[in-house]
């Protein structure tokens, strides 16, 4: 079994959001979920339309960051926030 399968079966049996936050919370540190949420950030802003080059400047971050982003945005992930 694959990391990701690990992980996703954690997941997917949660059943609410105090388990899953009380699995994010054990799992994570701070600054992993700061990076995380920082990624989710950066798929609304693609999805909303704003340029690599505008959201690296707002957020203070590389463009590369922000391309990571978009390529997996290409790929078809993030199903969950189209």
């Amino acid at each position: 079994m694959e990391d990701v399968d690990i992980l996703t079966e954690l997941i997917f049996k949660t059943k609410n959001k105090e388990i899953l936050k009380d699995l994010i919370l054990g799992l994570t540190t701070r600054y992993e979920r700061k990076i995380l949420s920082r990624r989710i950030e950066i798929i609304k802003l693609l999805l909303r339309g704003d340029t690599q080059h505008e959201i690296a400047d707002d957020l203070k971050i590389g463009v590369s960051t922000v391309t990571r982003g978009a390529r997996e945005l290409n790929l078809g992930r993030f199903r969950i926030l189209r």
